[in-house]
């Protein structure tokens, strides 16, 4: 697989992107150099005028078609998501269409969220005025992409960008370039001007010259806490929106549908080999049901096939490399070593890594406080609702929560104490909708996704007002 010349010329050595399953090369892509950044910039400045000129109707209309084109090559970009990714093939093929989904909702939100009337003759003296304000573009935008949803995450950045008349520099991840390469080579074939997207792959220091650029107005970055930190320190003064992962508990209460409760806490703990920001990592159990649901919740775990991600039988794939699955181990070493009990899994093969259930975990591991990232979930039981909620809110960063209950009064209770960017009533932590506003509390996140909310944080009011006294 080589990556179609979406940006300029390059000077340093081509990156080389493997399988996670089984190490096979998948294919290169050109490095972008950090001393190409004016040419860039300069790319991305046209591009940011071009954009901003192309009408609403337009802009809906290349990303209905993308959406389209995405849609009628979905077993392409499946198979693509598995190769580079390594998540199960049946987990690419509903990611596939979730990236459609957030390409009509970009084309719905380019159409219709232009301004609103401000009703001037709401203070005494403006009475003889009246105007509106309209949402423009910022102007360029640095988007930075993870490797664990390669293609909706990077849909999640670009729907919203170009529905708002900007440019994108787009630097997604190096383990997992090709389903954003693709999906720009479509919205091209879709009728986007060539210079409003330029994709640059790179390390560190490519990084740091496209988020401390002065024309960059905002950078949009997914990914892990220290680099968002990183990000922060050098960018300037421009807007910032940051997804920066979680460590999501889910409440089981004695009143849940219990099925359900296994069920969704299994899919939620597991999904996509736990390399998932809004996981169940932490699935608090009220006293009484703990034994039951415990039991219950490692005989379903025992079940799932961990494999080959091209077959519909693997439940759980690789993770995205052998360092990976290598830390994970280690981590849960530190909390064994610690006093929790291991319930089952922790297995390594290569960058298999097969799901791992604890109990009694101390408060004071890192995998209680941090995000794991890696299938791995750890029980715990608790008396009162307060105790859970405490339990919750315990780390510093949080994206979703879960809840269990048939009990409205409690699930009402619990979705207003628990501090989470969004908490999920009987579903567990990792159910999303891509028009939904998606984002962390505390130290987890910095503005919004979710594509209208998205919209809004690239686009800036303009107020027109007219004196007609």
């Amino acid at each position: 697989m080589t990556a179609a010349k979406l940006h300029i010329t390059t000077r340093l050595a081509p990156i080389s992107v493997y399988s996670p399953y089984d190490g096979a090369l998948v294919g290169s892509v050109d490095a972008t150099d950090a001393s190409e950044i004016s040419e860039l910039l300069a790319r991305a400045r046209r591009g940011a005028e071009l954009s901003r000129n192309v009408p609403r109707h337009q802009r809906a209309s290349i990303l209905e078609r993308a959406a389209q084109v995405v849609e009628s090559r979905r077993d392409a970009f499946a198979k693509t998501i598995v190769l580079e990714a390594g998540k199960t093939i049946v987990q690419a093929q509903k990611e596939v269409l979730r990236c459609v989904n957030t390409l009509k909702l970009s084309a719905e939100e380019a159409k219709r969220n232009a301004g609103e009337i401000v009703p001037f003759d709401a203070y005494a003296g403006s009475e003889l005025r009246q105007g509106w304000f309209t949402r423009e573009p910022l102007g360029i935008i640095t988007a930075i992409t993870p490797y664990n949803d390669p293609l909706n995450l990077v849909a999640h950045k670009l729907g919203p960008a170009i529905a708002g008349g900007n440019a994108v520099l787009l630097k997604p991840s190096n383990l997992t370039p090709f389903s954003a390469i693709n999906l720009v080579e479509v919205l091209l074939e879709a009728g986007l001007p060539q210079e409003v997207i330029t994709v640059v792959h790179g390390d560190r220091e490519l990084v740091s010259a496209l988020v401390s650029a002065r024309d960059v107005r905002m950078v949009s970055f997914t990914g892990g806490f220290a680099t968002g930190e990183a990000i922060s320190r050098i960018a300037g003064l421009k807007k910032l929106a940051m997804e920066l992962g979680g460590n999501a508990p889910v409440i089981v209460m004695n009143d849940c549908d219990f099925d359900k409760a296994v069920g969704g806490c299994v899919s939620g703990a597991f999904w996509a080999a736990g390399q998932n920001c809004i996981g169940a990592q932490r699935i608090l159990v009220q006293a009484e049901l703990y034994d039951r649901f415990r039991k219950a919740f490692i005989e379903a775990t025992e079940k799932l096939r961990a494999g080959d991600p091209l077959s519909e039988t693997t439940d759980v794939g690789p993770m995205i490399s052998e360092q990976a699955a290598e830390r994970t181990k280690t981590a849960v070493d530190e909390a064994i070593a610690a006093g929790a009990r291991l319930l089952c899994g922790h297995r390594r093969e290569g960058t298999l890594y097969h799901p791992t259930v604890l109990e009694g975990t101390p408060t004071t591991c890192r995998l209680w406080h941090e995000e794991v990232f890696a299938p791995v979930v750890m029980l715990a039981p608790f008396d009162t609702l307060d105790e859970a909620i405490a339990m919750a809110n315990d780390p510093d960063y949080s994206l979703h929560a879960g809840i269990f209950t048939n009990n409205l009064s409690v699930a009402l209770e619990a979705a207003g104490r628990i501090e989470a960017g969004g908490v999920m009533i009987n579903d567990s932590s990792d159910y999303r909708f891509d028009a939904m506003p998606f984002g962390g509390f505390k130290y987890g996140s910095m503005g919004r996704e979710g594509v209208r909310f998205a919209y809004e944080e690239m686009t800036q009011p303009k107020v027109v007002c007219i004196n007609r006294g």
